[in-house]
């Protein structure tokens, strides 16, 4: 199983998010939280293999809380989730310790293959994204 954490503050998301990933029959969400200064907290009781992180969040953004989460637990793979691409989000994201970058309203497949993918050590950045 894949252990994930999920990051976003948008309460009914977070909650679609984790409801559509524990339909795999090889992912678990393992953790959820709604503020980025709440990651490491719950990534060191629950000790996700991927951890997806809103990029917007109250308390730390995404790519803050991605580095803090790459300090922490450095096995952690972390994809960066986005509702559209802003400049300089995705060397930012790079330079934090991300290692996928996906949009929001990409399809749930692509998501779930995306939590693989970067579990596997791949590095993914979505089509349909324009942060270069």
């Amino acid at each position: 199983m894949i252990r994930v954490l999920l990051a976003d503050d948008q309460a009914v998301l977070r909650g679609a998010l984790a409801r559509m990933l524990d339909m795999e029959s090889d992912i678990e969400v393992v953790a959820q939280v709604g503020r980025g200064d709440e990651v490491v907290a719950a990534a060191r009781l629950a000790i996700p293999d991927v951890a997806l992180l809103d990029v917007q969040m109250p308390g730390l953004d995404g790519v803050a809380a991605a580095s803090a989460l790459t300090a922490a637990l450095p096995g952690c793979k972390i994809v960066l989730l986005t509702t559209f691409g802003l400049p300089g989000y995705l060397s930012r994201g790079i330079a934090a310790g991300a290692v996928g970058f996906v949009v929001k309203d990409a399809p749930p497949e692509r998501l779930a293959e995306s939590v693989r993918q970067v579990h596997s050590g791949l590095r993914v950045i979505d089509p349909d994204l324009d942060w270069l």
